[in-house]
């Protein structure tokens, strides 16, 4: 592994594979809900149900240790700042989006109560980052504090195990997931050796991925990959997977449009909703394409590539650089470092 590089290429297509799965998560469900029936595409989200948001959380992690031992200043204003900034943007985008539709429902003083609700409860797609600092925050203040790393994940692993259920999805999500952004975290120097291992034994890892893959759809397609204990360990394995998949296409060099949605992957996060409802909107109103699953699949590529293009046009363009790039404005100044900040992107 070259220690040089800025980026390390696996770990842009294991970021590709997250948020893509993510985007067919919600571009499926969305269409098969507005249509009334299920397409052949629910099964690929049922498959990837069990580890797509375990990985996304496991790979969040991975780079935790080169920061965690920074003054609070610098490590709040990367960790917490940095995506409460792109929170609160973006949540604002989505209710300018939406609100007609909930005034229609709530009356416009519903809508206001909505939107300052949001920053209580996580609101539509945006929760994941809405998580990040929580868990950023809570892993530094438990090593501050000397408590050992085994009882962390022990205590984790226990709250992902227990069926907490709170109607709250900022107390069920971070008892979800918590363990597996703690367990990149603690277990980063293992997976990337992991995944230099992979490289170098080709065959090997193939193996294990075909025995992975026929173990995980027998679990989901028999309703067991929800149960306590069953569910962590599938999502471990999942995210292990994921990791070793990646691993061999970084090798290999293909699918070089996956690494890129994974170097853009807070991008496609935060504005996919768009294009995906415009997508399924007018493929749907349209009626040219009847099949369920196939209009699934468009919808996904369009909440995939919908943000590429925004991205592209204000690459281009310079208009619009606040949707993805933190502003100076909205930076805590290390008073430790030079006077001059940069603006920062969204990943």
């Amino acid at each position: 592994m070259n220690a040089v590089k800025s980026r390390i290429d696996w770990v842009d297509y294991a970021k590709g594979f997250c948020i893509i799965f993510v985007v067919m998560m919600h571009s499926t469900l969305g269409v098969e809900k507005a249509a009334g029936e299920e397409g052949w595409m629910h099964a690929l989200v049922a498959f990837a149900q069990p580890f797509r948001m375990p990985d996304f959380f496991m790979i969040s992690g991975l780079f935790l240790a080169r920061v965690i031992d920074r003054n609070w200043r610098p490590y709040l204003d990367k960790k917490v700042v940095h995506f409460a900034y792109f929170y609160v943007l973006w949540v604002t985008i989505q209710f300018a989006t939406k609100a007609p539709g909930f005034a229609a429902e709530m009356g416009w003083s519903g809508v206001v109560e909505q939107y300052f609700l949001a920053y209580i409860e996580p609101f539509g797609t945006l929760w994941f980052i809405y998580l990040l600092p929580l868990f950023f925050v809570v892993t530094k203040l438990t090593r501050q504090a000397g408590v050992p790393w085994q009882v962390v994940l022990a205590v984790a692993a226990v709250l992902q195990i227990l069926p907490i259920h709170t109607g709250w999805l900022i107390i069920d999500e971070s008892a979800s997931r918590f363990v597996f952004f703690f367990a990149g975290y603690q277990f980063a120097p293992v997976i990337f050796r992991l995944a230099d291992w992979v490289q170098d034994n080709v065959l090997l890892a193939v193996a294990g991925l075909c025995a992975w893959a026929v173990f995980n759809g027998t679990l989901v397609y028999i309703g067991w990959s929800m149960l306590p204990i069953i569910s962590l360990g599938l999502g471990a394995l999942g995210a292990v997977a994921v990791i070793n998949i990646s691993a061999l296409l970084a090798k290999i060099h293909w699918f070089s449009i996956l690494r890129y949605c994974g170097q853009n992957s807070i991008v496609i996060y935060l504005s996919f909703f768009l294009p995906m409802a415009a997508s399924r909107i007018v493929l749907l109103k349209l009626g040219v394409i009847t099949d369920i699953g196939t209009i699934s699949m468009f919808v996904t590529a369009a909440g995939v590539v919908g943000p590429l293009f925004l991205l592209a046009f204000i690459n281009w363009t310079g208009w619009g650089r606040l949707l993805f790039t933190r502003p100076q404005w909205a930076q805590l100044k290390d008073r430790s470092a030079p006077a001059s900040i940069k603006m920062e992107p969204a990943e």
